[in-house]
């Protein structure tokens, strides 16, 4: 059994709070093993750990669902300045943090476009999983996507959990999990990923948070207490 983990990278010109949600990510991410699960890698980036519940919405409020696509469009767009065609850049926000895959020209590309991320207005971090090497075929982009559909309808078929509460990306195979989930659900979206024909590896960067924080989420978006 192998170990590793993903440093999450933190936009130094954010406020003190931010920084410390990104210290406590980065503490995770060094406590955090790699544990083999049906042939494939997991890895898991957070911050607290919790219990498990299921909301049936987005755990995010409205403002910052908007901030996020908004993130991710002036991530895409210096990505096409600084690499334009010769690169496959994907940006997905979550929560005011950037995960970036995909293939860029050179190791001065990847971090080049690390930093341009980390410096777009309200991030508050940067997982760059870009790998070095010429932009994917259209036929490999069509097989994650097909994957990544497979996922989300395990996640809506499971009673236990809640898809709207995860985003999905999926490149070369390799599945990225992202969202504000308590440790039994990641445990839980972890396991059914890694069950899709096709999934090489699952990695997890979630924003962990305790299983009285999402029955308090749960609470605030079905008016309940």
């Amino acid at each position: 059994m192998t170990s590793s983990t993903r440093l999450f990278r933190v936009n130094p010109s954010m406020d003190p709070a931010l920084r410390a949600w990104g210290r406590g990510a980065l503490l995770a991410a060094a406590l955090a093993s790699t544990l083999t699960l049906q042939g494939c890698e997991v890895l898991a980036l957070g911050a607290v750990a919790g219990g498990s519940a299921v909301v049936a919405v987005d755990r995010r409020t409205t403002g910052i669902q908007l901030e996020d696509k908004t993130i991710e469009i002036k991530v895409g767009q210096r990505a096409k300045e600084l690499v334009g065609d010769k690169g496959n850049v994907n940006a997905t926000a979550y929560n005011r943090a950037v995960l970036l895959t995909g293939e860029v020209p050179t190791e001065a590309d990847r971090a080049a476009l690390e930093r341009a991320a980390g410096q777009v207005e309200n991030v508050k971090g940067v997982v760059n999983e870009l790998t070095v090497g010429f932009p994917s075929a259209l036929t490999a982009r069509a097989s994650d996507g097909i994957i990544a559909g497979k996922i989300r309808a395990k996640f809506i078929e499971a009673a236990d959990l809640s898809a709207s509460a995860f985003k999905i990306t999926v490149e070369g195979g390799v599945v990225y999990l992202m969202g504000m989930v308590s440790e039994a659900e990641s445990r839980r979206a972890t396991q059914l990923a890694a069950g899709v024909s096709g999934v090489k590896k699952v990695v997890r960067v979630f924003e962990m948070i305790s299983a009285e924080e999402v029955l308090r989420l749960r609470s605030k978006a079905t008016g309940t207490r």
